[in-house]
């Protein structure tokens, strides 16, 4: 293992995608990650097509990481978990809130074992609340962090982001905050408790500036201006992106498009009018750009200092010049796949770089491995096997 967190161990006890992709995330930064499922797996093993309980979203969020199987719903199973707490410096989980207490791997059960231990519980909506216990995926907390609204715009339907990305920013959040809660056991000595709800994620992330109209109590602060679809423009051949927020950038593209009167346009000529009137913005520019290729629009606004960029298709972006400038995907052999692509770890250091560390792991593969590491004789493992304890 490499990376600056070479030498962390993770158990990692959580399903889906948020819990398993901190883990992964902390995995691709040197952590060695055991992930525990069931007999049956992790749901994402099973959401889409795959070969044996390998499909793309599971080896994504599960990359580098060591498996076993357990039976959890027994005592001799939840044995085995505490039997490698004393050895294990973070835990992972994403259970409903209250499930991992009745099942005896709670913070304070295992904080007995290993006071140093920083455990992070993920849900969707915390501990407290009249949502605490119902089921949550990411569409939920899509609708309820009014992100789907921000999305509609302000008169239109909501509208679904067509990613999981309440699940992704949670991940974000709980692998930073891990990260930060082992810098403060280093000072300390002490580990602690890390509780991420889903909805506390993605509400904090739009807030800066989705919520500017929300901000004062009293309401006095006007709305934020609504974009809309002012920065995607169809071109004779594709879609690009281009926005003018400075005066400089909006002189460049009155330039660039030859209406250099429109700098006298008392409704366009500061960015505050600007920004209130995209639909204004957006009827003057888009016909104008329908009537040339994407390319002629990019050369002449990066000849003319204004912000752009082509909208890129999920299959373009692995060819696209800057992403292989950037050396960003990465083809690996995977067993049992063949070739796949896989995004390198986004943050690079200098002295302990980060990298994929192998691949997501089958079912149970390393529950041998993983049993001896943590002390258990060949009878003992075969005696769990034997039981149905582990497979």
């Amino acid at each position: 293992m490499t990376g600056p967190l070479t030498g962390i161990k993770i158990l990692d006890l959580a399903a889906v995608l948020s819990g398993p992709l901190a883990a992964t995330w902390l995995c691709d930064q040197g952590a060695e990650v055991i992930k525990v499922e069931s007999f049956v797996g992790d749901i994402m093993r099973h959401s889409i097509k795959g070969s044996n309980g390998l499909n793309a979203i599971f080896v994504s969020g599960n990359r580098g990481k060591n498996g076993i199987a357990l039976d959890l719903k027994t005592q001799a199973g939840i044995d085995v978990v505490k039997r490698m707490v004393p050895e294990i410096d973070v835990v992972i989980q994403n259970f409903r809130p209250g499930v991992i207490e009745r099942m005896g791997l709670g913070y304070e059960t295992l904080k007995d074992i290993n006071p140093a231990i920083v455990y992070c519980s993920i849900s969707g909506f915390g501990n407290k609340g009249p949502y605490t216990n119902k089921r949550i995926y990411d569409p939920i907390i899509q609708a309820m962090s009014g992100l789907n609204a921000i999305q509609g715009g302000p008169d239109g339907p909501p509208k679904m982001i067509r990613t999981l990305m309440p699940d992704v920013v949670t991940a974000l959040t709980a692998a930073q905050s891990i990260t930060a809660a082992l810098w403060s056991r280093e000072r300390t000595g002490e580990g602690q408790h890390i509780t991420v709800a889903m909805i506390d994620a993605m509400i904090a992330l739009t807030w800066p500036d989705a919520m500017i109209g929300n901000m004062l109590v009293d309401g006095s602060e006007p709305g934020v201006p609504d974009r809309g679809d002012d920065l995607l423009y169809k071109t004779a051949d594709g879609y690009i992106t281009a926005g003018a927020v400075s005066q400089n950038e909006w002189q460049g593209m009155c330039r660039a498009l030859g209406h250099e009167e429109w700098l006298d346009n008392e409704r366009l000529n500061t960015p505050a009018r600007r920004a209130g009137r995209t639909d204004e913005m957006a009827e003057i520019l888009g016909p104008i750009l329908a009537t040339k290729p994407s390319q002629h629009w990019l050369d002449l606004f990066d000849e003319n200092g204004v912000p752009c960029g082509p909208v890129l298709t999920c299959a373009e972006i692995p060819d696209n010049e800057q992403i292989i400038a950037n050396e960003l995907i990465e083809v690996l052999d995977h067993p049992g796949l063949g070739q796949i692509r896989q995004s390198r770890p986004a943050a690079r250091f200098s002295g302990t770089p980060a990298k994929i560390q192998g691949p997501a792991p089958k079912l149970g593969e390393n529950s041998r491995s993983i049993l001896a590491q943590f002390g258990y004789s060949d009878g003992e493992v075969d005696d769990l096997f034997a039981k149905k304890i582990v497979r």
